[in-house]
């Protein structure tokens, strides 16, 4: 007989209706006055969007009963449940993911020690179960009245962000201010989700840049989600309420593999995997000078034409999307020529070079679409770097060792043909359209630097100039030029690519690649 049978039992029913009483006063949290308050701001609160999160609203919490143990500043006499955040697991789509969630009702969310231990636990516990992480973020950041202690929670983050990065997935929705070092936690995990209107981030605010520089922008401005998502390329996704983006966390956790140990999720296909693409046979004008969106190839060629873009508003010139092919996920990277005519730059290298190091992160094929004239030529350019910023996207394709497909739209130029998973580089399968042209440069160009002498001689030097071009052309940019060098696989009808490119990725997937013994590389930086 146990201590607790021994209880009598109306003490029994005493103490389990105590602890009810505890728990509802733990979800309600600080009471009615500061949820209006939370919802007056268009935000909801901790619970609700865990709620949303999770498949039928329902998740396991850890650590309600949590509460600080700092004094000082009057927090000795303010010590409510859970220390302003919930954190705990539920489901997504039938699959374990772990999440904490700020409660701003409480503290304004921000960071003390019990809060940070909670997150850590939590942290720990996806690792641990091998699971992805989502931080749903709206806090006033470190608690000022626990000092150093509560910036050594903030360490704590991050040493786990980094430990656990390309082991697990980890996601970071801001709904609300993320100011000063806590806004580099959600910098060191795979996607970063902001809300409209509600979350910013930023290192400094708008009254210290004031102070500083005399420059004078809103909290919104300068760290909303639109400056995130446009001009820094922080953040990968916009919503203008919370309700859509949590739908777009769940979305995104569809096409992730819960750990670097497991391959991506398969869904089976509504779509055929020996479907035609007729379509492609014009989609794609033939002269080079024509603008097209690579968005309606990717229509065309995977499943039911759906597919999740990234960073669609940052460096557009690049499209990097994940999507699936008879029902396995892959990753697309794309030259976009309907932006700066597809040419790569440092934020498109940049863009697809950390989309790339995440896919081979997570054993995620990749598929490489290449219509690219080049890089962009300008001092800006040169002087913000692009040697460096494209480098990392070589450094990135040079490393990754899931399977890898190179599809030849139309051009391929200079170093930039060689960036976009080339053979040389280590793609495992590569196919051109016809008419493809993979040379040094464009013939006018080559013709221009080869032939220079000789059309500067000529009676007519325009006349010459048209017949070098062809010249140049007809022997060494024609559709079969690399395939007859090995560098092309094949030369396939655009009508067969989703089923060539189902087909190679099928015979990759058990691709091994054995790597050389060092600690890590030294990557671009």
């Amino acid at each position: 007989m146990t201590a607790l049978d021994d209880t009598p039992v109306g003490t029994r029913r005493d103490t389990v209706a105590a602890l009810r009483a505890v728990r509802d006063a733990v979800r309600r949290g600080p009471g009615d006055k500061a949820t209006e308050a939370q919802h007056a701001k268009g935000k909801l609160t901790a619970r609700e969007r865990l709620r949303l999160l999770f498949d039928g609203g329902r998740f396991t919490e850890v650590e309600g009963l949590r509460r600080h143990r700092a004094s000082g500043f009057g927090l000795e006499d303010r010590r409510p449940w859970t220390d302003g955040v919930v954190t705990g697991w539920g489901r997504v789509s039938g699959r374990t993911v772990f999440a904490y969630a700020h409660d701003f009702r409480i503290f304004g969310g921000s960071l003390g020690e019990a809060h940070a231990e909670k997150i850590h636990k939590i942290m720990d516990m996806a690792a641990a179960a091998g699971a992805p992480i989502v931080g749903l973020c709206d806090g006033a950041g470190a608690r000022v009245q626990e000092g150093v202690t509560a910036l050594a929670g903030y360490g704590g983050i991050f040493r786990r962000n980094v430990r656990n990065s390309g082991v697990v997935p980890q996601i970071s929705v801001m709904m609300g201010p993320c100011a000063g070092g806590a806004a580099y936690s959600p910098a060191l995990t795979d996607f970063v989700f902001m809300v409209r209107g509600t979350s910013q981030m930023f290192i400094t605010g708008p009254d210290v840049v004031e102070a500083v520089t005399g420059e004078r922008i809103s909290q919104d401005a300068l760290g909303g989600a639109d400056a995130h998502t446009r001009l820094s390329g922080v953040a990968h996704f916009s919503h203008d309420d919370e309700e859509s983006c949590l739908a777009d966390v769940r979305c995104l956790l569809s096409y992730l593999p819960s750990n670097n140990r497991e391959l991506p999720p398969w869904e089976a296909p509504s779509d055929r995997p020996d479907r035609l693409t007729p379509a492609l046979r014009d989609l794609v004008p033939s002269d080079g000078k024509r603008a097209y969106d690579v968005r309606g190839v990717l229509d065309e060629l995977v499943d039911s034409g759906e597919f999740f873009e990234v960073q669609e508003t940052w460096a557009p010139n690049v499209v990097c999307a994940l999507a699936r092919l008879d029902g396995h996920v892959v990753g697309v990277v794309a030259n976009q020529p309907a932006s700066l005519a597809g040419v790569l730059d440092s934020k498109g290298s940049e863009k697809a070079a950390r989309f790339v190091q995440m896919c081979d992160s997570f054993g995620i094929p990749l598929v490489t679409l290449v219509d690219v004239p080049g890089f962009l030529p300008g001092v800006d350019q040169e002087h913000g770097g692009i040697i460096r910023h494209g480098a990392k996207l070589l450094y990135a394709y040079c490393d990754a060792t899931v399977p890898r497909v190179q599809l030849i739209l139309r051009k391929a130029y200079g170093g930039a043909y060689i960036v976009m998973d080339s053979r040389s580089i280590g793609s495992d399968v590569s196919l051109a359209w016809p008419g493809n042209e993979i040379a040094v440069m464009g013939a006018e160009g080559a013709a221009n630097v080869v032939f220079r002498r000789e059309i500067a001689a000529a009676a007519d030097p325009e006349a010459a100039r048209e017949q070098y071009i062809k010249e140049y052309r007809e022997r060494l940019m024609h559709p079969y030029h690399a395939a007859e060098r090995g560098l092309v696989d094949d030369v396939i009808d655009p009508a067969e690519t989703r089923v060539r490119l189902i087909d190679a990725l099928a015979v990759l997937r058990t691709k091994y690649v054995a790597q050389p013994s060092r600690k890590h590389g030294n990557q671009p930086q």
